[in-house]
């Protein structure tokens, strides 16, 4: 039997309007080379001027994660080369890194935690883009320069499971603090993976495989499923120390494997030294208390809504996993709905109909809408069964929930005298069943219900049927 060990290394882009060491917008999708100035390009001469504002992020960062944040932190220049990497150099930090230490706790379905450890994340730029098509290679450099928060891992996880629920948790935490809009598929949240594996019982750490930039939570949990299976398999046919050597490797998406790349680097090949044309970063006293002030995170959230909403711990992980439902659900709270429905409604009833790309920010049931349409619910103005059908018509047509249910014709009758004039013919046109329900047939209370809804169209309020019914046959 073997232990998995994982490592995780995290690149946020960073939500800054400019690039880390020039004044070139970070825009995604713009035509390439057009967000480039001398900086970017390295041309000669050409100074770097350090972004504050990237500072600042990666400082509200540290806080989010108990870290230690560095008052004084260096750039270095880490050396290689690559088409996308104009300078021959990335600007990097390294002997001391803003943000060192720290923690992520990750929750499991049985209501267990664990905690990984971070080592470390620091700021560094981004590199351009190669964009293969057929024989030919085209690098765009619209990305060179975007501010980089790495996050480098302690190798604390033990399978696949708790590698995607580490990121996950890591990924909403970085969109609760702002700092990155975390969008892996435009490649602002990526991560590479560290695996090795070893026997059962042993300490001893063997060689490892890094799998490079995977950008989605599934592709990532089936590269490291594999890579496990690989490494173990080799293991076990004795082919260990010729199969599974220290290496970069890519995953193929379509065949779901991965490949090898190139040989992987020890820190020594990168030749670090510290960049002569950046000072020293000293954060000032009041800067650092200033960013220190972060929001709530989705933990402390959770436990808020547990206890001030009432609601159960699993609904809470499911409304916080995210800032844009955290933030959908606590709008309806503030409309007046009832916590218990817009839950059910929120993570149930709208997440089952946001198809084809349609998310929470630009779904055209918004949480002022869900919110009144509970409301109504719970003053009994529909039926639950109803409401469903009003949400269908809203997601398609731009009305307001109570024109919606005018135009539907779904309003419940709760008026006692029309309910009960209903009851009254329904119990003169059955008197046999009555009688029999009088002698002890009682689940025949059902099928006087059943009458009652189908003579109002199903508009009568249930609890009202139920009320009056049992007034008058007893």
């Amino acid at each position: 039997m073997f232990e998995v060990i994982i490592g995780l290394e995290v690149h946020v882009q960073l939500n800054t309007k400019t690039k880390i060491f020039c004044s070139c917008p970070t825009s995604f999708g713009d035509e390439p080379n057009t967000n480039v100035c001398p900086v970017c390009l390295a041309l000669p001469g050409a100074l770097p001027v350090l972004n504050i504002e990237a500072v600042k992020k990666a400082i509200a960062f540290g806080t989010a994660i108990n870290a230690k944040v560095h008052k004084k932190s260096i750039f270095n220049r880490k050396n290689y080369f690559y088409p996308d990497l104009p300078k021959g150099y990335q600007i990097s930090q390294f002997e001391i890194p803003i943000v060192e230490g720290g923690e992520v706790v990750i929750d499991f379905d049985d209501g267990s935690t664990k905690r990984i450890g971070v080592t470390r994340a620091h700021l560094e730029e981004d590199a351009g883009k190669n964009i293969h098509q057929g024989l030919f290679s085209h690098v765009d450099l619209n990305r060179a320069g975007t501010p980089l928060l790495e996050i480098v891992s302690e190798p604390d996880m033990r399978s696949g499971d708790e590698a995607i629920r580490y990121l996950k948790k890591l990924h909403a935490i970085v969109r609760y603090l702002n700092i990155s809009d975390a969008n892996m598929q435009e490649g602002s949240f990526r991560c590479d993976v560290n695996i090795s594996i070893r026997p059962k019982g042993e300490d001893k750490l063997y060689t490892r495989a890094e799998i490079k930039n995977l950008n989605s939570f599934k592709f990532i949990q089936k590269a490291i499923e594999f890579e496990i299976q690989r490494q173990t398999d080799a293991w076990e046919d004795g082919n260990y120390e010729t199969e599974v050597v220290q290496e970069t490797r890519l995953f193929d998406t379509e065949k779901g494997v991965t490949k090898s790349m190139r040989g992987k680097e020890d820190s020594a090949e990168y030749r670090y030294f510290p960049d002569p044309d950046l000072l020293p970063v000293v954060i000032p006293d009041e800067m650092m208390e200033e960013c220190k002030k972060i929001p709530e995170l989705p933990d402390a959230k959770r436990t808020r809504l547990i206890k001030e909403c009432g609601i159960k711990e699993y609904d809470a992980s499911v409304i916080t996993s995210t800032v844009e439902m955290a933030r959908f659900f606590e709008d309806m709270i503030k409309e007046g709905a009832g916590a218990k429905l817009s839950t059910i409604w929120l993570t149930g009833e709208l997440q089952a109909r946001l198809k084809e790309g349609v998310t929470l920010l630009t779904s055209p049931v918004d949480s002022k809408k869900l919110a009144t349409l509970v409301k109504r619910i719970e003053d009994s103005t529909i039926s639950a069964k109803a409401a469903k059908d009003v949400l269908d018509y809203l997601m398609k047509n731009s009305l307001s929930v109570d024109e919606a249910i005018e135009k539907l014709g779904l309003k419940q009758v709760s008026d006692d005298g029309a309910i009960q004039a209903m009851i009254d013919d329904i119990i003169s046109s059955n008197s046999d069943k009555v009688e029999q329900y009088k002698n002890g047939k009682e689940k025949l209370f059902g099928f006087f219900v059943g009458q009652v809804m189908k003579a109002s169209r199903g508009k009568a309020n249930p609890a009202k049927v139920n009320e009056l019914l049992k007034k008058q046959l007893s």
